[in-house]
């Protein structure tokens, strides 16, 4: 068990990493591509997110504690809607938003940008834990992978914006890397919440499928309709949501 939580963890710290030495090597995807990939991303992320832990947690806490686990689910999705509100919403995966804060310089806003993808990765690495916790083992390692596809265009957006703003190349690394650990972090959190109590896990496991759901919702699928190729994005879905659900029939 404790091999498969360092997998995880590794992998989602991996995949943080990829997406950024992609990004020194490709400074802007075009939107054609980026997303068509995104909708993929996010249909695995909904499959891995339902599958992997909403439905888990209904059959962990059985008939008595549905409504706990729905309440997990509402908690998990507002919990991400409060961070939001507490950093600017600078944190589309695709780059910069062009919402302007006359207070602040380029690199401080550029810094607001990272910090808010900083933040978000926290309550996915918790997720990834959590489904290592308590979710079947096709569904824990689903959640796993669909976060780490998501982090590889995550990654290579990270770099770019921090380039222009003046930030040496190993600096730039050094944050991305940081971002990495912090999910590392995360994923230890999330397990060691999951093997606490067991009466609880329901609840977390409903939290962290939540989460994912809102990230998928609020920040994925709006992205890849934005650019004039959500028909494309939209089957893209279709096929990653497959390929999680073909992969956990095997």
């Amino acid at each position: 068990m404790m091999t498969d939580v360092w997998i995880s963890a590794a992998a989602l710290c991996a995949t943080t990493l990829l997406g950024s030495l992609l990004g020194f090597a490709i400074k802007e995807l075009p939107h054609k591509w980026n997303d068509t990939v995104l909708g993929y991303c996010a249909g695995v992320m909904l499959a891995a997110s339902t599958l992997g832990l909403i439905v888990p947690a209904f059959e962990e806490g059985g008939s008595s504690m549905w409504w706990l686990v729905a309440l997990g689910v509402m908690g998990g999705a507002a919990f991400l809607n409060v961070l939001d509100l507490l950093t600017p919403h600078l944190h589309h995966i695709t780059g910069l938003d062009p919402e302007r804060h006359a207070s602040g310089t380029s690199l401080s806003r550029v810094m607001l940008f990272v910090m808010a993808i900083a933040l978000h990765k926290l309550p996915e690495g918790i997720a990834a834990g959590v489904s290592m916790a308590g979710a079947e083992e096709a569904a824990s390692w689903g959640v796993t992978l669909g976060l780490s596809l998501q982090n590889i265009p995550e990654g290579m957006v990270i770099i770019a914006p921090l380039l222009v703003a003046g930030v040496s190349v190993m600096r730039t690394f050094f944050i991305a890397l940081s971002i990495g650990l912090l999910e590392v972090v995360g994923v230890w959190m999330g397990f060691a919440l999951g093997t606490v109590s067991a009466a609880m896990l329901p609840v977390m496991l409903g939290f962290a499928g939540g989460a994912m759901l809102y990230v998928t919702s609020d920040e994925m699928i709006p992205e890849t309709h934005a650019h004039g190729y959500q028909k494309q994005a939209t089957y893209a879905l279709l096929l990653g949501f497959m390929t999680l659900l073909l992969l956990e029939r095997i």
